[in-house]
This record gives C-alpha cells, structure tokens and sequence, in this order.
C-alpha cells in the first residue's frame, strides 16, 4: 500500500535514497528542505505541495547577500581607484594606466549589454592581455633608443595596466554575480520573510554605492563614484536580465539559480517517472540527473526557479508549455522531449521537425496541423490525440507507438516545398477523409519493419548476398522480406519484418556496409559466393524482377504504392485508398513462390536434393520458359507454391492429398506443350522425384 503524507509537515526530512515511495501521497504537504536524493518517487503526488527553503536557510542567504553586495561595492572601488590615477599628474605611467583602464572598461560595459556576460569577459581579457603584452613589446622597443628612465616609464605604465586590468576583470566578475546574488537571495528569500526581498535589495543597493562612496573620497570624488555607480548599476543590471531568463545571461543566472537552490528540497538522481507536481509550489529545488518520464507540471509555481540540471527543464519555452499546456504555433525543432509530458495540449500548427518526442505522453492532445517531419515517437502515448491535418514525413513511429482512438481526417505525407508543393494529401480524394479507426489501420503496416533504402544503382546479386549474410548473422532479429518496391528509375526498397526489439539501426549499418563491398566485386567473384546456395538465387531473381516492374512490387496480399515511403498493407479497404489487386504478375507470384520454398528447410545432404531444392528448380524452369504464355505460366507457379506450402504441412494425410492434385495440374499445363520443350524434359525429370518425397509414388 503507498504511504501518505499528504498535508504533513516535512520539513529537512530525509528520504534519500528510499524505494518505497512509489505511488506515495505529498499532496499539500510542506517537503521545503527535504531531502528525496535517489529515491524511487514513481507515480507519487506532489499537488499542491510547498517546496524550496526553510526558513533559517533564508535567513542565511540573505545575509550572504548582503555580504555579496558589500564585496560588490569593494570591488568597484578598486575599479574607481584605477581610473581615477587619470588625475594624477605626479607620474605619467598612473595616468596613462587610468586611461587604458577607463577604456577597457567602457568596452566591457557596452559588449556585455549588447552581447552578454561572456562576449564581455573574452573582449576584457583581450585587452588586459593586449596591456600585459604592450609593457612587454615597448620596453624592449624603447630601450635601445631612449633613456632608460623614458622606457622604464611606459613600461610601469603598462605592468599597471596588466596588473589593474586583472583587477578590474576579476572585480567586474565578481560584481556582476554580486548583482545576481543579491537579487536571487532576495527572491528565495520573498515567500518566507514578509518583505525580507525587497529590504534586501534595498540594502544591497545602499551596501554597494555607501561602500563605493566612502573610499572613493579619498581620491577624484566625482569621477570614482560615478565609476562606482555605474558599476553597481551594471552589476545590478546584469542579475536582473539573467533572473528573467535572458540567455545572454545564462551563465550567471545558472551560478545564482544553484546558489538559492542550496539547502532547498532536492530530487537529485530520483526517479520521478509518472509524478504529479499540478500546482506545486517549485522554487529553490534540485533536479539534476532526475528521471522526469511523464511527469505532471499543469500550473506549477515558480518552475522557473528550480535547478534543472539536463533535463528538458533547463528550456524556458518547454518550462512555459508544461505550466500552461499551451503550445500552438510554437516551434520545437529538434529538441529532446524524451519522456516530456503534454496530455491534453494544444499543440496545433506546432513544429517538432526533428524532434525527440519518445516516450511521451500525448494523450487527447491537439496535434492539427503539426509538423511531425522525422520527430521520433517510440513508445510515445498518442491515444485520443488530433493528428488531421498533420505533416508526418519521415516520422518515426514503432509498434509501441500508441494509436489507439487517434482522431484523424486526413494527413499530409511530406512537407511542401517550392520545388515540390504537393503534400500528398491522404486519403488523395480531397472529398474523402478517414472514418474512425481508419488512420490506425492505414499506418500499422510501416511497423517493426527493417526499411533496407538503396538510393543508386542496385545490384540485384550483392542484395541477395548481403541480406543473406544479415539473415545468418542475426537469428535473433527474425528476417523475414515482406516488400520489395522501385522507387523512381534507379532507387530500390527492400522491406522485412524483424523482431520486436531489434537494433535496425545496426541491422541497417551492417548490411550495407557489406552490400558495398559485395557490389565492389566483379561478378566472377560474386558467383563463387552464389555457389550452391538457391536461397541467394531466388532473392536475386525476385529482386531482378521488382526492378523490371513499372512502378511497384507486391508480395502476398501487400500492395505497395509509391507515396513516399508510405506503404499500405493488407486486404482492407481504407477510404478508398487501397483494396486487393484485381490482375496478379508473373512477379508478385514468383515472389510468393520463393517466400514459400525460402520457409522449406534445406536438404541436409547436396547430393540428395529435398523438396525446397527440385521445387526450385520447377520454379526456375517455368519462369524461364518461352513456350508456356503468361496465364499459364502463373498457374503453373502457384502449383509450385501449393506444393511449397504442403512441404509445411505436419498432417501427413493432407499433405500427400495436396500434392497430388498440385503435380496432376502441373502435368496437365504441361501436356500441352510440345514434348521437345525443354520445360517438359525438366518437368518430366523433377515431378517423379517430388512426387516420391511426398510418398506419392
């Protein structure tokens, strides 16, 4: 049973790394301080609960604050007093470093507003280290034609330089992340104090210009506490964009975001799989390394807030969707939303080109009109969600994609282009639309299937071998060739079935590393590896034969269609988009044909053919046959196929029955051909010996 606590007082409790509270109950509970580091927090309820700060770690950070804004104000005046020895007129090297540094001050202030933190500190540490190497470079040039007092002078004012532009760097660092203390001290300090955030910056503010005041009077008052001033305000300035979440910032909002984060609650390395944070209460809380599949953030507080680590939380735009449920014409291209949660949202004419929606939970959500182009959706949770009007080229869906209830009129096979502006609407009669159930059923056959895509000129041999190898080497994965198709005038498609489970990412890698080496040989070496082996000899000839047909290939009851990739499978009629094929080729039979016989076991001696090998030499003999026309040509193949099936057949008696009025309709084909016809000399040879293997004779 799970255990409850909800609307308890749990305060600094620790829970690290406990395993039984999954399911449990944190509804409106006080967890501010508390400790779930490594637990396993599956489907447990946090609604409505208060995390982040205890108070006495509020009290402590707000002090820490106030010290970070004294050593602001200390700082700046460092910075003051190195500028102001532009007034010293005593030495010319004082003022020629008051100067350099006004400059190099003046540059890092207009960088880091316009570009950020880090565009300013490299432009800063370009210019101290272009000082410290001018003192260097001038004494050595002025030594040899000035008096040694002259050069000694430019070279103390550039040692200076070197020296206090190292101390206005590291002091402008400080500052700025003093300014970012103080206000996010202030602001992790504002829900348990009553007024202690806005007290805070107050004093902060005062600490920095009294500071900064008090020791400039000591030299230039005018102009150090200007400089002072000026950078409080920039320091000021700096933790205020980064707190509201400008990126330029980042760096210094992710050091303030830890800093207010300590001593809150934290979920470090937890497992919050299924969780519910619907109106939680958020700030100052840890979730780096946290399992965070699926879990609820409907309407939490403060989200922003929390240290996010590497998950999806570190995006303000994804933090924004999962509080408010409202995505609509958004663009998520190419992020990683593995495990993100977004049941019930609006996500119409969003993009997610490219993204990684896996695992996700999609539930009822409203996907009109997005752009599902390559976004990945394994094991992703899409029942009852709106998908008409949907761009789903290219996406990535398996067998654990849930489809179940999808509502779905109609879907765009590909994304337009200028070049190409048909979307390839489906179903393609634009009167039509799906009925319910139907769109599950239109895109179930892509399922679990190994999509083997040859984009240049094939080689019908190196196919054959190459899947054979794959076939050899990975029993596991269960290969079984269910399409073939002719994609343009030199493009190919071989499809098969594998395993639920499979890496079709290595299976696919595999293959055509050896299909390439295999379609480097010549063919005389090809043929040496074909030797003796009529399965690599029966996928050649149906590869030959699907690069021969005008537009498709089909196989069993499959019927492929050209729709980019799309391919319908079945029987069933979908909205009129596909039903059986009325007139069967000579192709689709002769790969049935070796579909059958490729399902026979092998004869376990070569010298004693078995049943798959003399009915695959029947098979060749008729598909080569000149004197037999087309029609009969294909009766006579799918008697090959019924007595394929038959060699299957555990019952003996109903083996032997079909096998004996398959081989009297192949002796009836063939009696009307004329007795020197090659096919009735092999027929004549082959059809005794069949006939014995199935004890007919």
């Amino acid at each position: 049973m799970a255990l409850d606590f909800s609307s308890q007082n749990l305060r600094g409790r620790n829970f690290k790394g406990r395993q039984d509270l999954a399911g449990a109950n944190f509804s409106y509970a006080d967890i501010r301080g508390a400790n779930f580091t490594n637990a396993n927090l599956r489907g447990a309820n946090f609604s409505h609960a208060k995390a982040g700060l205890q108070r006495h770690w509020v009290i402590f950070l707000v002090l820490v604050s106030w010290l970070l804004s004294g050593l602001s104000g200390f700082i700046w005046y460092i910075n003051s007093y190195l500028v102001s020895l532009i007034f010293d007129t005593s030495k010319l090297e004082n003022q020629i470093a008051g100067w350099t540094t006004l400059i190099i001050l003046i540059v890092f202030f207009f960088v880091t507003i316009r570009q950020g933190v880090g565009a300013g500190l490299g432009a800063f540490v370009i210019a101290v280290a272009f000082a410290g190497a001018g003192s260097v470079t001038l004494t050595a040039a002025f030594s040899g034609y000035f008096t040694k007092a002259f050069a000694g002078t430019f070279a103390e004012a550039f040692t200076k330089i070197g020296i206090g532009g190292g101390i206005a760097f590291i002091g402008t660092v400080a500052g700025a992340l003093a300014g970012a203390g103080t206000l996010t001290g202030a602001l992790a300090g504002a829900g348990a104090l009553a007024g202690a955030g806005t007290l805070t910056l107050v004093l902060a503010l005062a600490g920095a210009l009294t500071v900064a005041l008090v020791l400039a009077l000591t030299f230039s008052f005018a102009f150090a506490f200007t400089f002072a001033g000026a950078g409080a305000l920039l320091s000021i300035f700096i933790g205020w964009q980064a707190i509201k979440g400008d990126e330029k910032y980042a760096l210094v909002r992710n050091i303030a975001i830890a800093f207010a984060a300590t001593g809150g609650t934290s979920f470090r390395g937890a497992d919050l799989t299924n969780a519910n944070f619907t109106q939680t209460t958020l700030k100052s809380t840890d979730f780096r390394n946290t399992i965070l599949i699926c879990s609820c953030w409907h309407q939490a507080k403060m989200l922003d807030r929390v240290r996010p680590g590497l998950t999806y939380l570190q995006n303000p735009q994804v933090r924004q969707l999962l509080v408010t449920g409202q995505g609509q014409d958004k663009n998520f291209d190419r992020q990683d939303l593995r495990g993100i949660n977004l049941q019930k949202a609006n996500l119409a004419d969003a993009s997610f080109i490219g993204a990684d929606l896996s695992e996700a939970n999609l539930q009822d959500a409203d996907l009109s009109r997005a752009k599902l182009k390559q976004t990945q959706l394994d094991a992703t949770d899409l029942t009852g969600a709106t998908l008409t009007g949907a761009y789903i080229e290219d996406w990535g869906i398996t067998n654990t994609t849930k489809l179940h209830g999808v509502r779905c009129e109609y879907v765009f096979m590909r994304l337009p282009t200028k070049e190409n502006p048909d979307p390839l609407r489906k179903p393609d009669n634009k009167q039509e639309v799906f009925e319910e159930g139907d769109f599950a059923d239109f895109i179930q056959p892509i399922f679990d299937t190994l999509d083997l895509y040859h984009n240049q000129g094939v080689d019908p041999r190196a196919v054959a071998i190459a899947f054979k190898n794959l076939t050899q080497n990975h029993p596991e994965a269960e290969l079984e060739i269910v399409a073939m198709e002719k994609r343009g005038n030199d493009k190919f498609l071989l499809r098969a079935k594998t395993a639920a489970g499979s890496d079709k990412s290595q299976l696919s890698a595999e293959y055509f590393d050896d299909y390439n080496q295999l379609k480097a040989l010549s063919q005389s070496q090809q043929l040496l590896l074909v030797e003796k082996s009529d399965r690599i000899r029966n996928l050649e000839i149906m590869v030959t034969t699907a690069l021969q047909q005008p537009k498709s290939y089909t196989q069993g009851n499959t019927i492929m269609s050209d729709i980019s990739g799309i391919n319908i499978q079945g029987s069933s009629n979908v909205s009129g988009i596909a039903g059986n094929s009325s007139v069967a080729n000579l192709g689709t039979i002769s790969g049935n044909v070796s579909i059958a016989l490729n399902q026979l076991s092998d004869s376990p001696s070569a010298d004693k053919p078995g049943i798959k090998e003399l009915l695959t030499q029947l098979q060749e003999a008729i598909s080569q046959s000149s004197d037999l026309p087309d029609e009969e040509k294909a009766e006579a193949l799918e008697q090959v196929k019924t007595l394929a099936e038959a060699g299957k057949t555990p019952q003996e008696s109903t083996k032997q029955k079909t096998a004996k009025t398959a081989i009297t309709m192949l002796k009836g084909i063939f009696s009307s051909l004329p007795a020197v016809a090659s096919l009735v000399e092999t027929a004549n040879k082959l059809l005794p010996a069949i006939a014995k293997l199935f004890s007919l004779g």
